[in-house]
Formats: C-alpha cells, sequence, structure tokens
C-alpha cells in the first residue's frame, strides 16, 4: 500500500499521539476477517486473499511492539475452520508453516515472544514443529507476547478447564469449595495472561465466532467493514483511538469511575 506525504504524516501524528496516552489496552484480541471476501471482491480465489492477510498480521504486530501493548491475541484457526474446503485448510497450513518460518528471525530480533491458544495436537506434524519451534526460541523475549489461536474455539477451552477441575477435585487435588473465577482461570490456555481490553473485528460481521467467550467478558468490543487485508497500521490505531475514549466501568456507574 503506497502512501503519500500527508498520511504518512498523520500515521506520525496518530503513534505520537497514542505513545503519550497512559490508557493504551494491555491486550488486545482481533478477529481477522475478511480475507475470501477481499480476494472474491477481486476475481481472486479465496487463497489469495490468506497471502494477502499476512501483510496486515505483520503490521498491527509491529505497530503493537512499537505502541508497548502487553499482549496480542491473533484468532488465527478455529476449531470450526477445519469444517471448510480441504484444499482451503491445507494451503492456509502450508501458509501458516511459511511464515512462521519467514518471520520468525525479525520477531525475535523486535523481543516478540510467541504463544499459542488452543489444540496444538490438531495441527499437521509440520505446523506443529514450526509452531513449537518458533515458541521455544522466543520464550525467553520480554517484549510483546504474540499470542496466536490456532485449533482454538471458546467452549472447547472452557470444557477442557471444567474436565481437569472435575479430575483435580475427585483426585482430592483441589477442594470443590475453593474453586473460585482465578481458579478457573488458571486452567484456560490463557493462564497468567490479562483478559483483553479491547476486541476487533474486521469486515463488518458482528459476533465473536466461540472466541475467548470466558476473558471477553469486559472487553470493548470495535467493529469495523474493513476486510482484513486492508487493515494496516492506520486501522489499527484508529481501533486504539476509539478504545481510549471509551468509559470503561465493569458494572460501577460514571460517577464512581475514578479518572
Amino acid at each position: 500500500m503506497q502512501h503519500n506525504g500527508k498520511s504518512l504524516n498523520n500515521l506520525t501524528h496518530l503513534k505520537k499521539m497514542l505513545n503519550q496516552d497512559p490508557e493504551l489496552p494491555h491486550h488486545v484480541a482481533v478477529i481477522m476477517d475478511g480475507n475470501g471476501r477481499w480476494a472474491t471482491q477481486r476475481g481472486l480465489p479465496r487463497v489469495a486473499g490468506h497471502h494477502a492477510g499476512v501483510k496486515s498480521v505483520r503490521a498491527v504486530v509491529e505497530a503493537a511492539g512499537e505502541l508497548g501493548i502487553g499482549v496480542l491475541t491473533l484468532y488465527t484457526f478455529s476449531k470450526e475452520n477445519w469444517q471448510r474446503p480441504v484444499n482451503e485448510v491445507s494451503t492456509l497450513m502450508k501458509l501458516l508453516a511459511s511464515t512462521l518460518k519467514k518471520e520468525i528471525h525479525e520477531l525475535h530480533q523486535k523481543n516478540v515472544q510467541i504463544r499459542t491458544l488452543g489444540d496444538l495436537d490438531d495441527l499437521p506434524q509440520f505446523v506443529y514443529e514450526q509452531v513449537v519451534e518458533g515458541i521455544e526460541k522466543t520464550k525467553h523475549n520480554t517484549g510483546l507476547i504474540l499470542n496466536l489461536a490456532l485449533s482454538y474455539g471458546g467452549r472447547s477451552e472452557i470444557m477442557k478447564a471444567v474436565k481437569e477441575i472435575a479430575e483435580k477435585v475427585r483426585d482430592g487435588e483441589l477442594y470443590l469449595g475453593d474453586v473460585d473465577e482465578e481458579i478457573f482461570s488458571d486452567f484456560l490456555y490463557s493462564k497468567n495472561l490479562p483478559d483483553p481490553d479491547l476486541l476487533i473485528r474486521t469486515s463488518g460481521e458482528q459476533r465473536i465466532s466461540n472466541f475467548l467467550l470466558w476473558q471477553l467478558a469486559y472487553a470493548e468490543i470495535y467493529l469495523t467493514s474493513t476486510l482484513w487485508p486492508d487493515f494496516g497500521k492506520k486501522e489499527f490505531y484508529d481501533a486504539l483511538v476509539w478504545y481510549m475514549k471509551r468509559e470503561r466501568r465493569f458494572g460501577r456507574i460514571s460517577q464512581q469511575i475514578q479518572r
């Protein structure tokens, strides 16, 4: 995407303004939607949209890291996505592995730590190995946590947690009366991570699609009609500006919020 001088100045101004704001979200989650429609609108096969979407991932990861955002969680591949046409799934898996292999060095150089949510055992072996390599290579990094949701489903995550807690109660390792929200959260994939402050969904859809059902309880939800391959730094900054105008009450009233 080309930018003229004016748009570059606007980007610089937005970035400077955001960098000075103490109310930036610590954890941003993104449902990256619209790759297929982007391709269809251009008379291209759907997989072309997925390839184009990699550019947006790169831009948003870079922007989040530059702004000092703590965690960026990307809904990369859902449990339900396995039901898509075999050719599309195969292409997505190859794209995921090749993108990780290509980007891992730069991510490591930028102090990004890769983590995952989901059932990695569902992944093809070559993808699993590339993901694990990325996790291992970056595990000591202290900058942005890039959290990839892979073969992830919110309901299956909650069911997994319930079963593990039930087993520990059965075995006497955990007292049922001690189970509270904090303990329950420790059995989720997102253990030791803060809940998202902001959820961004692209492409105009208005649903959360089985994504982080527990963790999104009090997230602000930003919906944009922009298709994911057209979502870059400017669009990410716009979402953050919108977020910082929100009043987060967590069940209280405005008068109780300390500014």
